[in-house]
């Protein structure tokens, strides 16, 4: 049977508490711990006292001393053991610190997965769930970029473009977070099912901080969409209406000082409408591709060139691959290339000129050929 990778278990338990006790929420929740001193600290505390910390008063500090759902802790506990949950604590190193830099981030997060919440780049991908051919194509070319950073993508598991990007990333081996709008005792939608366990059994991770037993009722996801923005490093939203849960979430995010970007679409369509606003009012980044990403996050740009050179690599043939190995090196005539590639000349003849028309070489003047 799993164990449970988490907290020790006396913490753990009023941390649980905590998490759920009415009147509270996780801004309050982490003043409490902040004042008294760790979580355990916050139930041994008189009432008089926790009412005198800022911002809890009287009706707060009742509803700590009064909470006895420990029926519900208990469970949970269990749940946690059984399936081998991880939890992680807001004082806890491992919490991401991404997240925790901003005053809503959960005092408790549940995750069922190896994925790295800290892992050194994540890039959040949202949009609608009526994701077209436009939108799937993108996230199709970017993700295959973000394979030569070693990105982890995070979305939410919902249908149309989360799903699309969480797919996209582990076609390219990409590790992936699904955060969840509900519990872990479920998925929501049920269609992606099978590809939350190949998230989770991979090198990817489901999260929440919903207890297990938490439905995917509706007016969960809008809260859920602060851990999207809060975990990454840029948020991209590829296509959204004028409202819903992207915009929301690209709010956020610019709430959060998040780099977010928005793919530009045609005017007409309603679910590149979201995008264009984002732009327009300077809320969002312009996003064509994988460049765009490279430039404002100040990635190393040899790795994308080196990238984009092996991809060049695979639409050549053998002895094309020999003439653009030999034109990387310096650029050169005819004669030379002969002599470094030991390709017949009427052969090598040939090769150059299905380069030229491929648009990879070019002949520079004096009959010296160059890659373009």
């Amino acid at each position: 049977m799993p164990t449970q990778k988490s907290s020790a278990p006396y913490e753990l338990r009023n941390a649980l508490a905590l998490s759920i006790i009415p009147n509270i929420g996780d801004a309050m929740a982490k003043n409490l711990i902040s004042y008294c001193g760790g979580v355990d600290a916050v139930f041994q505390e008189k009432q008089t006292a926790l009412s005198k910390i800022p911002g809890i008063g009287s009706i707060r500090a009742a509803s700590v001393k009064k909470f006895n759902n420990w029926e519900a802790v208990e469970k949970e506990m269990g749940f946690i053991e059984k399936y081998g949950i991880e939890t992680i604590l807001y004082l806890d190193k491992n919490y991401p610190y991404r997240l925790k830099a901003h005053g809503d981030a959960p005092i408790i997060l549940f995750k069922r997965g190896e994925a790295d919440l800290n892992a050194p780049r994540i890039i959040s991908i949202v949009g609608t769930r009526n994701i077209t051919s436009y939108g799937r194509g993108f996230i199709t070319e970017l993700s295959e970029g973000l394979a030569a950073y070693n990105v982890s993508i995070t979305s939410g598991l919902a249908h149309g473009v989360d799903t699309a990007a969480h797919k996209a990333a582990l076609k390219n081996n990409l590790p992936t977070i699904g955060v969840l709008g509900h519990g872990l005792a479920t998925i929501y939608p049920a269609q992606n099912k099978n590809l939350a366990e190949e998230m989770a059994y991979g090198n990817g991770a489901l999260l929440t901080d919903y207890f297990s037993s938490v439905p995917g009722n509706p007016e969960n996801f809008p809260s859920r969409n602060r851990i999207v923005a809060g975990l990454c490093d840029a948020l991209i939203v590829v296509e959204s209406a004028y409202k819903g849960g992207s915009m929301i979430t690209a709010e956020i995010a610019n709430g959060y000082d998040k780099i977010t970007f928005a793919l530009p679409g045609n005017t007409q369509n309603k679910y590149s409408q979201g995008c264009n606003l984002l732009i327009k009012l300077n809320k969002a980044n312009l996003i064509e591709n994988i460049g765009d990403l490279v430039y404002h996050l100040n990635w190393d740009q040899k790795v994308i060139e080196k990238k984009l050179q092996s991809l060049l690599f695979e639409e050549l043939t053998a002895d094309e691959k020999l003439v653009v190995a030999a034109l990387q090196k310096e650029n050169t005539t005819i004669d030379q290339l002969y002599y470094d590639t030991k390709i017949p000349m009427g052969k090598l003849s040939l090769i150059l000129l299905d380069l030229e028309l491929k648009n990879k070489v070019k002949v520079l003047p004096g009959k010296v050929f160059g890659l373009m």
